[in-house]
């Protein structure tokens, strides 16, 4: 095996352990995908899981097994909020089941594609919940501390994107933060990333080293963000952690300073090199 094939940084000391990890994550991961899959077609508890692609921000070191799912940015008068899809219903398994999901750029965009970790659990997740799709303040970096906890991100709150910077990394890479989205009046709201940065809007124009990406992916990425703002589901693939974009002073030791980082084993994603993958979507509970 080439001595970085496992994607874990090397500098960790940790590859030992991460290879037992890696390895019985996998046959979980077999196990746990075989599980939805017969869950999804025959329990009458549950509904929406199976096989489903999504556009991720890539995952490129540590034991995390795919990237963490995009979730399209709309601003609605200053406002940053996250585009919930098209509710409808249709036949699954010889039931009628609702689902949500919509076409963005040219890609199926779906609810499933926050079926994981638990969050299929959350209110929040249901096709027709009645939540709050704007992304509320969280907390975890400096700039967020004269921002009240739950309050609306603006775009106003980023206007020093191209410079920002906090010691982490380079500066002007983009500015981060914090949150959560679609927060019902009871429940909780999913925990989110939202970016704003140049490298965004090149990424939106296929221009430099973004001209490379797969059509559908530049298409999606294009239709999905928005004045250089985008934003993800912030819950690592891996154990199910909340990462960060530069929230994290050691993880300029793992290659990690200028991309989003998971104390927690390592894993790294990195926000602008968006893929395509595919994944074992949960079942939500049925309404």
């Amino acid at each position: 095996m080439p001595e970085n094939e496992d994607k874990y940084p090397t500098e960790s000391g940790r590859r030992r352990f991460v290879k037992g990890v890696v390895g019985s994550a996998a046959l979980s991961g077999v196990a746990a995908g075989t599980a939805a899959t017969v869950n999804f077609a025959t329990s009458p508890g549950g509904a929406g899981g199976g096989a489903t692609e999504f556009i991720a921000i890539e995952n490129t070191a540590g034991p995390a097994p795919r990237g963490m799912p995009v979730i399209p940015v709309e601003i609605d008068g200053g406002e940053l909020k996250g585009l919930w899809p098209e509710v409808s219903e249709r036949q699954e398994g010889g039931r009628t089941v609702t689902v949500a999901e919509q076409d963005v750029g040219g890609v199926t965009y779906s609810s499933a594609w926050f079926q994981y970790c638990g969050v299929q659990q959350y209110a929040s997740t249901q096709p027709t919940t009645e939540a709050n799709n704007s992304f509320l303040a969280g907390g975890g970096y400096d700039w967020m501390e004269d921002v009240d906890r739950g309050e609306p991100l603006t775009v106003d709150m980023f206007e020093d994107y191209e410079e920002w910077g906090n010691g982490i990394g380079q500066d002007g890479l983009g500015k981060p933060a914090s949150g959560t989205w679609r927060t019902p009046e009871e429940g909780r709201g999913m925990p989110i990333q939202v970016l704003r940065s140049v490298e965004v809007e090149k990424m939106a124009n296929g221009e430099g080293q973004y001209g490379d990406l797969p059509g559908n992916v530049r298409s999606f990425i294009s239709a999905a963000t928005e004045n250089g703002f985008m934003a993800w589901l912030n819950k690592c693939t891996h154990f199910c952690c909340t990462p960060g974009f530069k929230n994290n002073p050691g993880s300029e030791e793992y290659g990690g300073g200028d991309q989003v980082y998971c104390q927690c084993h390592q894993s790294i994603y990195n926000p602008y090199s968006p893929v395509k993958k595919q994944f074992i979507a949960l079942p939500r509970p049925l309404q």
